[in-house]
C-alpha cells in the first residue's frame, strides 16, 4: 500500500491551525496498527506560497489527504479516523 500523505496548511498565530495538528496526532496515535499504510504528515505555512495564500487565506486550517482537500477550518477527528481506514481515504 502507498503510504497516506496528510497535509495541513496553515499558518503562525493561528489557534484553529494548532487546534488542527493536536488532532491530527492524536487520530494517528491512536490508530497504531489499524492504519492501512503508513502516514506521513506535512505541514505548509499558506505564507510561504503565494497560490496557497489566495486559494485558502479564509479557509485555514484546511487538511488535505493525498493532495485532495479533507477539511476546512476545523477537523472533526471521527471523519479522519475513518478516511484513513478506508481504502481510497479521498
Amino acid at each position: 500500500m502507498p503510504p497516506i500523505v496528510l497535509t495541513l496548511l496553515s499558518k503562525p498565530g493561528c489557534h484553529l491551525c494548532d487546534d488542527a495538528r493536536e488532532i491530527v496526532a492524536e487520530v494517528i496515535a491512536a490508530l497504531g496498527d489499524e492504519a492501512r499504510a503508513p502516514i506521513t504528515v506535512d505541514e505548509v505555512s499558506i505564507l510561504d506560497d503565494p497560490d496557497l495564500l489566495e486559494k485558502y487565506s479564509d479557509e485555514i486550517p484546511v487538511l488535505l489527504i493525498n493532495g485532495r482537500v479533507h477539511n476546512i477550518w476545523r477537523i472533526e477527528p471521527a471523519r479522519l479516523r475513518a478516511a484513513l481506514l478506508k481504502e481510497d481515504p479521498c
